[in-house]
């Protein structure tokens, strides 16, 4: 295994496709190392991945699902046993799905992929990430936050309703922008690490082999006037090491600090994702 101190290492949430994917691809081009953490394969026709693979400046951890907090605690403690440091964090792993449907710990499964894990890779990998050079944490987040009227806890966890895209969807965004906004004081005050949400603008990520949570005048205008996802990548790398990378908690928008919806929320939302996490996640440890 390559652990040349002198490079950078990222872990990249859904690395295995879409934006994360190629986040990894520019990343390993600018010489980082590249952590995956995804519940599915790299493509192995890629001489580029395969070759950072075998050198050791890509190293995958697979997890059959994510938002199976048993599962992601599997391999986030292999994680946390063989790797030394953490200077960019992407939590960057989601999706939107085509019907309303639940975690195997009973929430709705948005908001348990997109908002309550994110919280928990951040707090399992902070003493990592502390230990890096740019202690820094991304949350891929959505400028579909804009398009929710109405915002609880109740909503989050069990909707009475479904709408693709501006449903579970852009509400689990939101919630996690609230969240990095209400806890990047206290993260950078306690343990140095500062913390943003991006919005990785529109990209084109329909994939053949994957039912779309979109609605369906959403499809074509995708495959005509979406930008690929080389364009989301660059917007996270942006927003981890561009003009804002001094900053913290701030939720990006086109590389411009943007106001977030519901923002007196903030706390509350924090406090319920603290709370699953203790409880549930770390509760369930032993």
């Amino acid at each position: 295994m390559n652990t040349d101190q002198r490079e950078n290492i990222a872990l990249i949430t859904g690395a295995s496709n879409g934006i994360g994917l190629e986040l990894t691809r520019r990343l390993l081009a600018d010489n980082w190392q590249v952590i995956a953490l995804n519940r599915s394969s790299l493509p192995e026709e890629d001489e580029g991945l395969r070759s950072a693979a075998n050198d050791g400046r890509l190293r995958v951890y697979r997890t059959a699902d994510l938002s199976d907090f048993a599962a992601l605690r599997r391999t986030l403690e292999e994680i946390k046993e063989k790797e030394e440091r953490i200077d960019l964090l992407f939590n960057n792993a989601g999706g939107s799905f085509n019907e309303l449907s639940y975690s195997k710990q009973g929430r709705e499964l948005h908001f348990e992929l997109m908002t309550v894990v994110p919280y928990i890779v951040l707090m399992e990998l902070k003493d990592l990430l502390a230990k890096g050079r740019h202690k820094t944490a991304i949350n891929t987040s959505s400028a579909a936050t804009k398009m929710v009227k109405e915002l609880s806890i109740d909503i989050l966890e069990r909707p009475k309703t479904f709408r693709k895209l501006i449903g579970p969807y852009a509400s689990s965004k939101l919630a996690l922008s609230l969240w990095t906004h209400a806890v990047a004081p206290e993260l950078l005050a306690r343990d140095g690490i500062r913390i943003r949400s991006v919005d990785p603008g529109s990209n084109n990520t329909l994939r053949k082999d994957k039912k779309s949570g979109l609605p369906f005048y959403v499809k074509p205008l995708m495959k005509l006037f979406f930008s690929p996802p080389t364009h989301g990548a660059g917007r996270l790398y942006e927003g981890a090491l561009g003009e804002h990378r001094d900053k913290t908690g701030l939720f990006l928008i086109k590389g411009q600090a943007a106001d977030l919806k519901f923002k007196e929320q903030d706390r509350t939302i924090l406090e319920r994702v603290k709370k699953i996490y203790e409880s549930e996640y770390l509760g369930q440890r032993a």
